[in-house]
């Protein structure tokens, strides 16, 4: 099993509607990087953290899991969608996206809260000029923050 963090501003889909619709295809995502993430390295049963961005409060507000592998992003080829893609064809998808699963809201572990552990230092979320909506976590990062939502306490 492999770790992630999603990020999505929850104006636009937070956990409560994740929670609402019980899961929803990841679609949209439009870096190469994340993109590789999920088409690559994505499986089925992954967990990942649910992480609010461009926020009043920033952090990770929920778990949801991973239910298959990467298939071709259907935004790419609707002409109507933002996320159209000229270069894209069903031959030759450019963009991927996974099916993400509701499993619980948390409460909001803070991007100060995550900065202030040391043992999260690491953390590819925290680190200077990252814009990524995909980012892998560690065991050891994942464990962290799981102790720091039961028990909210140190990690």
């Amino acid at each position: 099993m492999k770790y992630w963090l999603l990020k999505s501003e929850p104006s636009t889909y937070g956990i409560d509607h994740l929670k609402k619709d019980g899961a929803t295809a990841w679609t949209g995502v439009r870096n190469y990087q994340a993109r590789n993430f999920m088409r690559d390295e994505m499986r089925a049963g992954d967990r990942a953290f649910f992480y609010h961005s461009s926020c009043e409060v920033p952090g990770i507000a929920g778990i949801a899991e991973i239910r298959g592998a990467a298939y071709p992003d259907e935004t790419q080829f609707d002409r109507k969608s933002p996320q159209y893609d000229a270069a894209a064809t069903r031959d030759e998808p450019r963009w991927f996206n996974v099916d993400v699963k509701f499993v619980k809201k948390t409460r909001t572990v803070t991007l100060e809260e995550l900065r202030g552990r040391k043992e999260l230092k690491n953390m590819v979320i925290l680190r200077r000029g990252n814009r990524l909506s995909i980012t892998p976590v560690t065991k050891a990062e994942w464990e962290c923050i799981q102790r720091l939502l039961k028990e909210d306490a140190e990690c």
